[in-house]
């Protein structure tokens, strides 16, 4: 069996998805989540299958034509990362070849196509993507196999059952560290001749006729893909930003955060290489917040996504919460706004309005202010319903870091309770935490951040 030639660190990281007689073909590493040549588990196993077998290597990516409201800027923003990616695995003679069309499918059909030996996958539980995985398993030639190189600690070893909170997680990530948060081994080239006979990495200049997305938001000008710059800003934050997480993170009117969500999104960038290179820095307690939102509530949100059937639903709330957001359902709400006046930003909160001008117009909203963005909607629409769906959709059309696990855990939290406990009740929002105007006010110069977006409306017109 393929998997028993790996090393120990890749394998214990890899599952078996899918057993079977195995192609003359190559070995296939379908890439998703994790699209980086560097500090990647998935493409390490994939590599090691390959030489154990003596076969060709083979990456495939598959451009799906719609994913969960995703805009061409984001679209764009892939494409680039993938052509950045095409040109660093063909430095090691690995091709990168790009597929169109229904993801697990398109993946099965050119793995019966080529005769493949063997396919490994990138984990992911995001709730759109399980459908692509059973079409995989469904019509693969071969085994299957996944490994999740987005977690430090694997999902599935992390915790066998969805956690209550970040509390109970943490009791069991935490003692599993020291044995998982590694350096990662390089990949080393393959022979010049695992090129032959490949197909030229070919991403459409034009690849937008490929896809149906909306054109939302601005030109992202601010940010460029790829794991060079992904890189660069973990050295930039490292050197400049980490000494003053702690103090400056909950004020939205400062550069206090890291800014890689974006990178680790798209996987040019591990979240394990980043947990390495904190932890080689001095243990401080910026380290320790920093590490505490990378590590356990970034993993926290892949384990509930994992676990819970319904994630990404309002159905996926925790029961307390539904019941009590159930109890107020009637209540009188201060303002009542439909999606076209939030997505417009035309609210009389000049808070929420700075928020969401943030996140249309840089695709990137400052993580305080997205919870109290959320809440603010809770309590402007005419039911719980209504505001986790609005939420989720604003999310994911304009954030680059939407359509994830930890876009659902966020959206979950605020407007429903997760991995949070009751509290005092009060109209609209019952037993579920509550936020307000002149509770930010108190934390930081809200006058400032308001300020700082109005100006960033008008650079841009």
């Amino acid at each position: 069996m393929p998997l028993s030639s790996l090393p120990p660190d890749t394998l214990r990281r890899t599952r078996l998805l899918k057993d079977g007689p195995s192609g003359s073909g190559p070995v296939l590493y379908w890439m998703s989540r994790d699209q980086r040549a560097a500090d990647n588990w998935a493409l390490l196993a994939a590599f090691h299958t390959a030489k154990a077998l003596s076969r060709p290597l083979r990456v495939l990516f598959c451009l799906a034509p719609s994913f969960s409201g995703a805009s061409f800027r984001h679209y764009g923003f892939l494409a680039e990362g993938l052509r950045l990616l095409a040109r660093s695995l063909a430095a090691k003679n690995i091709p990168l070849e790009i597929l169109a069309g229904k993801p697990g499918l398109s993946v099965g059909n050119r793995a019966h196509s080529m005769n493949a030996s063997f396919i490994v996958t990138d984990f992911d539980p995001y709730p759109e993507k399980r459908s692509w995985k059973a079409d995989l398993l469904e019509t693969a030639p071969c085994p299957v196999a996944e490994t999740d190189a987005h977690n430090i600690v694997p999902a599935w070893i992390a915790s066998p059952k969805k956690e209550y909170s970040a509390a109970t997680f943490r009791r069991k990530i935490s003692p599993l560290l020291s044995g998982w948060l590694t350096d990662i081994p390089e990949i080393q080239p393959m022979p010049p001749t695992n090129r032959d006979g490949s197909v030229p990495c070919n991403l459409p200049e034009h690849f937008p006729a490929l896809v149906s997305a909306p054109d939302a938001g601005f030109p992202l000008e601010w940010i460029a893909p790829g794991e060079s710059a992904a890189a660069a800003r973990l050295r930039t934050f490292l050197e400049r930003g980490l000494g003053k997480y702690a103090q400056d993170r909950n004020d939205p009117g400062l550069d206090g955060l890291s800014g890689l969500s974006p990178w680790l999104h798209f996987g040019h960038l591990s979240a394990q290489r980043t947990a390495y290179e904190i932890c080689a820095a001095e243990d401080t307690e910026s380290s320790r917040a920093f590490l505490e939102e990378l590590i356990v509530r970034r993993e926290l949100a892949d384990n509930f996504c994992l676990y819970e059937e319904a994630a990404g639903t309002y159905t996926g709330l925790p029961g307390w919460a539904r019941k009590s957001l159930d109890n107020h359902r009637n209540d009188p709400r201060p303002f009542l706004y439909d999606i076209q006046a939030l997505e417009n930003a035309q609210t009389s909160d000049p808070l929420w309005n700075a928020a969401q001008k943030e996140m249309i117009i840089r695709g990137k909203m400052h993580g305080w202010a997205r919870m109290y963005w959320a809440k603010k909607i809770l309590e402007w629409s005419s039911s719980p319903e209504e505001a986790f769906a609005a939420a989720l959709f604003l999310n994911d059309r304009y954030e680059l870091d939407g359509r994830d696990p930890n876009g659902i855990a966020g959206i979950s939290w605020a407007i429903g309770g997760l991995h949070d406990r009751p509290w005092p009740e009060r109209p609209v929002f019952g037993t579920v935490r509550y936020m307000n105007y002149s509770g930010a006010a108190r934390k930081f110069n809200v006058k400032h951040y308001i300020e700082k977006n109005d100006f960033l409306e008008r650079s841009i017109q």
